[in-house]
């Protein structure tokens, strides 16, 4: 028998050039420590969406990663797409299928950032194509400090599963997103909120574990980023 919970990260895919004249797969090292020091036995996923069932059935849990694109506003019904949108169809694809059916068997979901927008738009939500044009005097969230400091703080809403995964009310946290959550869907709650009013954090109340984060808490920029990583592992188990 296996002991430790078996979670299954999504992989970023890179076109030709860098590391391979081929098509490449990409995740930092970061998200698989941080997921192993949770507990967790990480291993990655590959965008095979006719295999999402099979994934399902072998791993414990779900970590849907972020990464340097968009989820197509076809999706959510957001209308034609803001100049700044890039898409990885093929990604979003697999991902989508790995979440709708996590969702389904009531698995762990934990959303980081990209991930975070994805999982709210397969529970029904809407996103903010561009920060910029729809909140004036909004903060800098592709913040230009590394993401290995703290670019803003959020606001925790009280009863939610972030707050008593985090243990306080306010969290510092990096930024690396020009979109974010509109509205969450049905069932969904918001959890976390920046000092402009994006939203940075929601959860379904309607699942044991279903919890998204715009920030990157494998980063451990404050204290409470690993009980994220932790309380996720543990609902794996």
């Amino acid at each position: 028998m296996r002991k430790l919970p078996l979670i299954g990260l999504t992989l970023d895919a890179e076109q030709p050039g860098g590391y391979s004249k081929l098509p490449w797969y990409a995740l930092r090292q970061n998200y698989f420590g941080s997921v192993a020091r949770a507990g967790g036995l990480p291993i990655a996923l590959p965008h095979e969406p006719e295999l999402a069932e099979a994934y399902l059935d072998e791993i414990d849990g779900l970590l849907v990663t972020g990464g340097a694109f968009d989820v197509d506003p076809a999706l959510y019904g957001g209308g034609p797409a803001h100049p700044t949108v890039a898409l990885k169809e093929g990604r979003t694809a697999f991902e989508l299928a790995m979440v709708q059916g996590a969702l389904k068997r009531d698995m762990p979901i934990l959303g980081i950032c990209g991930g975070e927008q994805l999982l709210a738009v397969a529970l029904g939500g809407t996103l903010i194509q561009h920060i910029p044009d729809s909140i004036p005097a909004a903060l800098p969230h592709e913040q230009p400090n590394p993401r290995t400091e703290p670019g803003h703080t959020v606001e925790i809403s009280e009863g939610t599963l972030l707050a008593r995964l985090v243990g306080g009310m306010r969290m510092a946290v990096n930024s690396a997103h020009h979109q974010a959550v509109e509205r969450p869907g049905p069932g969904s709650v918001i959890n976390a909120v920046a000092p402009d009013g994006v939203i940075e954090g929601i959860e379904s109340t309607s699942h044991r574990f279903a919890l998204g984060v715009q920030w990157h808490p494998e980063y451990a920029v404050d204290a409470a980023d690993q009980r994220i990583l932790d309380g996720f592992v543990a609902a794996c188990r």
